[in-house]
C-alpha cells in the first residue's frame, strides 16, 4: 500500500526563496547576530506573536551566546505575522522598534509583495543587530542555519 506525502505548498519562486537568503545573509554578515524566517499555512494560536515564541523555541533561537537571535514568521493563508527577538537585541530596541518593523512588512505584504516584505524587514533588523551586536572575526560565528524554514 502506498504512503502519499502531502506536497509542500510553494509560498514563494525560486527567485523569491534566493532574494530572502541572501537578505539574511547578508545581514548577518556584519553581526553576531542571527536572524530566521518562518513560513506556514496557517497559526494554529490566535496570536501569532505566541506561535512565534513557540517556534522561536523549537528552532532552539534562544540558545544563542549573546541572546540576539530575531525570527520573522509568517503564516500566509492566515495572514498572521509576528518578528519576535530574543531578549538581548530586544531590550536595546524596545517596542516601537518591533511594531514599526511589523508595519514595514504589512506594507509591503497589502500589495501582495511578501518576498520583498520579508526580505527588507531582514535587512532593518540587520541594521540593528550590527549597530547593537557588531561582527567580530575573533569571536563571532554563524550559530544558527539561514535558510528559510517551512511549516504547513
Amino acid at each position: 500500500m502506498p504512503i502519499f506525502k502531502k506536497k509542500q505548498q510553494q509560498f514563494f519562486t525560486a527567485a523569491e526563496e534566493q532574494a530572502i537568503f541572501k537578505a539574511v545573509g547578508e545581514a548577518e554578515k556584519r553581526t553576531s547576530g542571527e536572524i530566521r524566517v518562518y513560513v506556514e499555512s496557517r497559526c494554529s494560536f490566535v496570536n501569532a506573536l505566541d506561535r512565534a515564541a513557540e517556534v522561536f523555541h523549537k528552532l532552539k533561537m534562544h540558545a544563542t551566546s549573546q541572546r540576539n537571535a530575531v525570527l520573522v514568521y509568517v503564516a500566509m493563508a492566515d495572514r498572521q505575522l509576528a518578528v519576535y527577538a530574543d531578549e538581548g537585541i530586544y531590550q536595546k530596541e524596545g517596542e516601537a522598534f518591533w511594531n514599526g518593523a511589523v508595519k514595514q512588512i504589512l506594507s509591503h505584504f497589502n500589495k501582495q509583495d511578501y518576498a520583498k516584505g520579508i526580505a527588507g524587514v531582514v535587512h532593518e533588523i540587520g541594521e540593528s543587530l550590527a549597530s547593537h551586536f557588531p561582527f567580530d572575526a575573533s569571536t563571532s560565528k554563524n550559530e544558527l542555519p539561514d535558510d528559510i524554514v517551512f511549516g504547513k
